[in-house]
């Protein structure tokens, strides 16, 4: 008999060497906020994959995000992180959504604010996330799907141990009507392993 997924226990924080990953609560909207509005050119590059940062970012809907991200977390639909650094700033988010827990299978989402990156710290995080997937929840896949123009996403897929399994061409749209390619990258269980 399959657990229901809101008995599942999943931890609300985790921890790698230089960061702490904790599931957002009320009253983080502002620091979001801060760091997305700092991060908005980088985010709305890529308007296909990332359509939220389109939207004019507000307070309130940074705080709804994390009201709603915290909810979602206890009902186990989704699971969002905020990551944080030893000096406990906000450097990015990283999440597993579009769950599946009958397999159980994650797509692997993720963000880092503008000043923080090329640090490897997306890197720390996320393969952290992806680590928990595999090793506490079960998971047989874990798969992210970064615009194919996306070198800095793409490069944070394969550090975790992703491969690109392939190409959807003219698979997004883009709010002025054009498409663009997805990739699919993916780290499945193997046997009795991780691959």
């Amino acid at each position: 008999m399959a657990i229901d997924p809101i008995l599942r226990n999943v931890e609300r924080e985790l921890h790698t060497d230089r960061l702490t990953l904790r599931v957002p609560r009320s009253g983080d909207g502002e620091r979001v906020h801060e760091a997305v509005v700092e991060t908005l050119a980088d985010l709305r590059a890529w308007p296909a994959s990332l359509p939220w940062a389109m939207a004019e970012p507000t307070v309130s809907a940074s705080e709804t995000f994390c009201r709603e991200s915290a909810a979602a977390f206890i009902k186990r639909a989704e699971l969002v992180y905020l990551v944080f650094d030893r000096e406990d700033d906000l450097l990015a988010a990283v999440s597993l959504h579009s769950i599946n827990w009958s397999v159980p299978k994650f797509e692997l989402g993720f963000w880092c604010r503008t000043s923080r990156q090329r640090q490897g710290y997306m890197a720390e995080a996320a393969g952290e996330l992806v680590r928990y997937a595999f090793e506490a929840l079960g998971a047989q896949r874990v798969y992210a799907l970064p615009d194919d123009r996306n070198a800095g996403s793409r490069a944070v897929c394969e550090s975790v141990g992703m491969v690109l399994e392939g190409v959807m061409r003219n698979e997004r749209v883009t709010p002025e009507g054009g498409t663009r390619d997805t990739c699919v990258y993916a780290r499945v269980r193997a046997g009795s392993g991780v691959s």
